[in-house]
C-alpha cells in the first residue's frame, strides 16, 4: 500500500510540475505604454497636429462677419441643411463649430468642393485652417466681405479599430483631433493578448494605402506622424504569440489539465487516508 501511495504522489508531483512549466513557458509581454519615458519630465511632440483634407471628407463651412446680411449667400447651403434637420430655420446659423446632423460640403474625388458664389474650390493639399484662410482671402479680394471669418470643421471624422481590443469598432468624433491612445481608449484599451509593440496603422493618401507599425511601449511614438490619426485610418492590433498558440490548439486543454491535477490530488489524499486507516 505504501508503494502505491508513493507512486500516486509521484504522478501528482509530475503533473503539478508540468502545469507549472506550462504556465512559465508563456513569454512575459510588455503591458505598459511608453515604458521607457522618464516620469515627471516633459516630452516634446515633434510632429505638430495637422489634419489634411481628403476626398470623401464632409466639411462644415460657415462664414461670419459684422455685417450679417453679407454672409447670407455663402451660408445658405449650411443653413438649409441645418434647418432640414433641426427645424429651427435661420437659428441654425448659431451652430458655428457644430457639425451634428448637417450634410455639409463633400470633397469629390478630384479634391474639390462646390461653394456658393465662389464656385469650385480645389482643396488638394489643404488643411482645414488653410482652406478657411483661402476662402477668407477670396471673399476679401473679390469684394464680397471685408472682415470675413470662416470656420471649417470636419463632419465625418472616423477611424476603424480592429483586432485585440475590448470593443472593436468604427469611431466617429466631432472635430478631427484624435491620438492613437485616445482611439484605443474609445475601444476599451487593448486586451491582454494585444501586441503593444506592433500596432498597425493603415493610412490612405492620394490613392495609396501605407501600412505603418507603431510601438506603443516606446516614447518615440510621440514623434511619429501617426501619433495623431487621420480620418479613415484603420488601426489593427495584432494578437501576441500566446493568443496565436491558443488559437491553434484545443482551447479546453487548460481546463482538462486542471481537472486532471485535481483528480490526482483527490486520489492521493484518498490513498493516504486508506493507508493510515490500514495501519
Amino acid at each position: 500500500m505504501e508503494k502505491k501511495t508513493l507512486s500516486i504522489k509521484a504522478i501528482f508531483g509530475l503533473a503539478a510540475a508540468a502545469a507549472v512549466l506550462l504556465c512559465s513557458s508563456c513569454a512575459t509581454a510588455e503591458l505598459a505604454y511608453i515604458s521607457d519615458a522618464q516620469r515627471d519630465s516633459a516630452q516634446a511632440i515633434v510632429n505638430n497636429y495637422v489634419s489634411s483634407i481628403h476626398p470623401g471628407d464632409q466639411l462644415y463651412i460657415y462664414v461670419s462677419s459684422q455685417t450679417i446680411e453679407s454672409t447670407i449667400p455663402f451660408n445658405e447651403e449650411t443653413i438649409k441643411s441645418a434647418a432640414s434637420v433641426t427645424g429651427r430655420g435661420a437659428t441654425a446659423r448659431t451652430q458655428t463649430g457644430s457639425s451634428s446632423g448637417l450634410s455639409g460640403y463633400t470633397v469629390n474625388q478630384d479634391g474639390c468642393i462646390l461653394f456658393p458664389v465662389l464656385g469650385k474650390i480645389n482643396t488638394t493639399g489643404m488643411t482645414k485652417d488653410s482652406l478657411a484662410a483661402h476662402i477668407e482671402q477670396r471673399l476679401l479680394n473679390e469684394g464680397y466681405i471685408n472682415d470675413a471669418k470662416v470656420t471649417v470643421n470636419s463632419m465625418n471624422f472616423r477611424v476603424s479599430v480592429l483586432g485585440e481590443v475590448v470593443r472593436p469598432q468604427e469611431i466617429h468624433i466631432p472635430g478631427d483631433r484624435l491620438t492613437i491612445f485616445e482611439a484605443l481608449a474609445y475601444c476599451g484599451d487593448l486586451t491582454i493578448y494585444g501586441q503593444r509593440e506592433n500596432i498597425l496603422v493603415l493610412r490612405e493618401n492620394s490613392g495609396n494605402a501605407t501600412p505603418v507599425s507603431l510601438n506603443l511601449t516606446d516614447k518615440s511614438i510621440l514623434d511619429s506622424p501617426y501619433y495623431y490619426l487621420q480620418s479613415n485610418d484603420i488601426v489593427y492590433v495584432e494578437p501576441n504569440d500566446m493568443k496565436k498558440k491558443t488559437a491553434t490548439r484545443d482551447t479546453d486543454v487548460p481546463k482538462y489539465v486542471a481537472i486532471g491535477v485535481n483528480l490526482l490530488h483527490i486520489i492521493a489524499i484518498g490513498t493516504r487516508t486508506a493507508s493510515i486507516l490500514a495501519k
